[in-house]
Parts: structure tokens; C-alpha cells; sequence
């Protein structure tokens, strides 16, 4: 079966791979087909909006985006808005964007504040959330200033990420990510810095922008160029529980769809051209196989990028896709490549578009200071993922997939049957997403 290639494929490695990578989990979830409802109805957008994002861990944004005192970052959900500021103690706390006065928002945009001020009648609190001042504090006798600090939003922290949740009586965020942390413990995000940052709106659902990568099923029709480096069928898919999965799948490996096997000369060849490198002309690199000699020029590569030894890093850690998703809309790339993280949104309360953002995490050199986080760069609609240069390799890929979003959301406002048919193996990962969604709008709507 395809993860048993994988892992055979791991035994091949130069290095031993991790054993958080040797963890299979196989789950049966079923062949049920997915209601079309679910990703382009105004009904199940609103039992999202009611049950879910209420209830759900949510990445905010990177501990660096707001590393001083003041600094606001303003994270938008659907209709709610929040609040993740830096206090003056160095503590990050959430609140929600509103004014308790008259409801008014308090930020439409991050930066940094002394203090948070309306601008409707000039109520102002402290970075902490406590009342400072109110104009006429004499009309307002009848509350007292504990009835009127801001209500606090949950924060976690994980990886360098800050995550808010809604939710007063959410579990904590380490029993959330179950299986996530000791998976990522050898490869410390923290130790990022947030090196490109690019985002766009998408005229689809946010569910169908989602699960465009949460299979390598659609390589063969819609990334053809890439199969003779990329091991497409083989790849693994695991369940962890209610809220991680994860696709493994291997690059520098040619696909099973190609009728005959590229030589390894056509294999290291095209992985150097995904990377940007120069080919290797006529450097001696003996009769190792292409994994191996790609994961010596990454190893090396990637050693005196952030002089660190990296001589017990496997292969795989270096060259695979390591794609990890938490629920509902995160995904951190593993391994010690530069780490790709994704995540999609509703836009606003629209659902019919949606904002996918695409970050580049790198390591922090040893001994260097972190650099700071760059800017989004918001892409128009008009504008292909290939024009964020800071993409090279990516972006020309994004929009291939690009190329189907918009055309499944309309596709299945017309479908015929109204139904969306899953394989039983290959796209698990979006059959097990879905049923966790059953699950948080099945228990909102009993109460619990």
C-alpha cells in the first residue's frame, strides 16, 4: 500500500528519520460522500460561523509580528474581530475589537499603541485591558471599573505561533494539538523567523482552498511537471486524533504514474531547478542514489545557512513534504527546509470567497539576532502567486491549483447529484477534517 513505500522508502535514507516520521495511522473513516451543501451554502456557512470558529484554537499570528509592548496585531474571523497585544509586562493577551461604551471597534488595523482608544467618544484602556479613562466618568457611576475592562479572549502560544480561541471553556491548547508539539520538538519553529508572508483573496469557499493541499492526489493532472522528482501515489497520510493529520510525501522520488523511471541524472537535475541551484556540471558525485546526494547538497546548504551541524538530519527531513494540518485552517510544513506554513480563511462573512496566506519560516543563525518578521503582501485578485518573488518556487505551483479553486466552487453550485465522492485512502485527510467539523456543529447544536 502507498505508505508502505514511503516508510520503505525512508529505510533507504542516509540518516535514521525521526521516529515521529515511522508513526503510522492508518484510520477507517468511512466512504460516505461529502454534501456539495457543505462548501457553497449559506445554511452550513452560518452552523460554521455558530458552532465552529467559536469554539476552535486559531493561529493568530507569529509571537515576532508583535514582539514589543504595544505592538497590536488585529486577527479577523468571519464577523468577530480580535485583539492579540504585546503588554507592557512582555505577556501576549487577546480581547475582543469593541468598544463596551457604544460597540465601536477600537483598531482596524495592527501596529502599535500606547493604549487602547474609541475614537467614537474617547473611552481608552491600558495594554492590559483595564479601564484607564472615559469622558464624564461621573454618567457612568452605576458601572465599576472591573464591569468595564475589556473581555479577554484565550491565548496559546506554540512553535513561535500565537493562537486565540473563543471559546471561555476551550481545553487548553497543548491537549488541542495532541500529537503536534512532540512532532515538532526536533524541528522547534520557534527557532523561525517569519521570512516572506504573502496572502490573497480566492473566489471559493475557504474549504475547497484548503483541501487543494491536503492530497498529493491532483499532482498528476495539475502538477505534471513536477512528477519526475515528486513521489505522488506513494505518499503517507495520517490521522492524530480529532484535530492533526499529515501527508508525507516524498520529493527527488519519481512518480509511479511515469511509464518508465527518469535516470537519477534527470531526477538531482530537476530538484536543482526547483531549488534555483545551478546544475552540478561535472562535479564527482560517485554512484549515489539522487535522494542522497540532494540531501548532502540541502544538508550543507542548509548547515552553513544557520550554522548549525546538521550531520544527524536525515534525507527526508531536508527534501520531503512534511505537511501537517491542524484543525480547522493551519498548516506547518516539518523537516528543516525552509518551513512553509499555510492557512485559510473565510472572507469576512462572504461564502464564496476566501483568503489563503502562504508564509516562509527560516531558521534564526546560531549566535544571530532574529531578524524582523516582514509585512504581508497582499496580492489583487488579478495578481498570479508567481509575482510574489519572494515565492520562486511555490508561486508558479499555487497558481496551477489556482487554477482549479474558483471552478469547484462553481461546479458544485451546479453539480448534478449534489454529493462529492472522497477516496478511501489518498484523501482521508479531508474526510477526517470534515468529520471533525460534524462533530463541533453536532455539539453546538445540542448545547453542550
Amino acid at each position: 500500500m502507498a505508505s508502505e513505500s514511503y516508510q520503505q522508502l525512508l529505510d533507504t535514507d542516509s540518516r535514521d528519520a525521526p521516529p515521529v516520521m515511522r508513526e503510522e495511522r492508518r484510520t477507517d473513516l468511512g466512504s460516505d460522500p461529502i454534501a456539495a451543501e457543505r462548501y457553497v451554502g449559506r445554511d452550513f456557512f452560518e452552523l460554521e460561523k455558530r458552532h465552529m470558529w467559536t469554539k476552535v484554537w486559531q493561529m493568530a499570528c507569529r509571537e515576532e509580528d508583535i514582539a514589543a509592548p504595544g505592538d497590536v496585531h488585529v486577527y479577523e474571523i468571519v464577523d468577530q474581530s480580535i485583539l492579540v497585544i504585546r503588554t507592557s509586562s512582555g505577556a501576549i493577551r487577546a480581547f475582543h475589537n469593541s468598544c463596551l461604551h457604544r460597540g465601536r471597534r477600537l483598531l482596524d488595523q495592527s501596529g502599535h499603541v500606547e493604549q487602547l482608544r474609541c475614537g467614537f467618544h474617547g473611552w481608552s484602556w491600558g495594554l492590559d485591558g483595564e479601564l484607564q479613562s472615559l469622558p464624564c466618568r461621573w454618567d457612568f457611576a452605576h458601572l465599576t471599573d472591573a464591569e468595564l475592562a475589556l473581555p479577554e479572549v484565550k491565548v496559546g502560544l506554540w512553535g513561535g505561533f500565537v493562537f486565540v480561541n473563543l471559546d471561555p471553556d476551550a481545553m487548553p491548547l497543548a491537549a488541542y494539538l495532541g500529537a503536534l508539539p512532540a512532532h515538532f520538538e526536533r524541528w522547534k519553529l520557534e527557532d523561525c523567523y517569519k521570512a516572506a508572508h504573502v496572502a490573497r483573496v480566492i473566489r471559493c469557499n475557504w474549504k475547497i482552498a484548503q483541501e487543494a493541499f491536503m492530497e498529493s492526489y491532483h499532482v498528476v493532472a495539475t502538477h505534471p511537471q513536477i512528477l519526475p522528482i515528486f513521489a505522488d501515489t506513494t505518499a503517507e497520510y495520517d490521522i492524530y486524533g480529532d484535530h492533526v493529520n499529515r501527508n508525507l510525501a516524498a520529493f527527488a522520488e519519481p512518480s509511479p504514474h511515469l511509464a518508465e523511471r527518469p535516470s537519477r541524472e534527470t531526477v538531482i537535475a530537476g530538484m536543482l531547478d526547483l531549488w534555483g541551484r545551478k546544475p552540478l556540471g561535472d562535479r564527482d558525485i560517485g554512484d549515489s542514489p539522487a535522494r542522497e546526494v540532494l540531501g548532502d547538497i540541502a544538508r550543507r546548504s542548509f548547515a552553513k545557512a544557520t550554522k548549525r551541524d546538521m550531520e544527524d538530519v536525515s534525507d527526508a527531513e531536508l527534501l520531503d513534504a512534511i505537511v501537517y494540518n491542524v484543525f480547522p485552517n493551519f498548516a506547518p510544513w516539518g523537516g528543516f527546509a525552509p518551513n512553509i506554513v499555510y492557512r485559510w480563511r473565510p472572507n469576512g462573512d462572504d461564502v464564496d470567497s476566501c483568503i489563503m496566506e502562504v508564509m516562509i519560516l527560516k531558521r534564526v543563525p546560531d549566535g544571530e539576532e532574529r531578524p524582523k518578521p516582514v509585512p504581508v503582501h497582499w496580492l489583487t485578485e488579478d495578481e498570479e502567486w508567481a509575482c510574489a518573488k519572494e515565492l520562486p518556487a511555490l508561486g508558479p505551483v499555487i497558481d496551477q491549483d489556482m487554477g482549479n479553486m474558483p471552478s469547484v466552487h462553481q461546479g458544485l453550485k451546479a453539480s448534478g447529484t449534489g454529493k462529492v465522492h472522497l477516496g478511501l485512502y489518498m484523501e482521508g485527510r479531508i474526510r477526517h477534517f470534515h468529520q471533525t467539523l460534524d462533530k463541533y456543529i453536532a455539539r453546538g447544536q445540542r448545547g453542550a
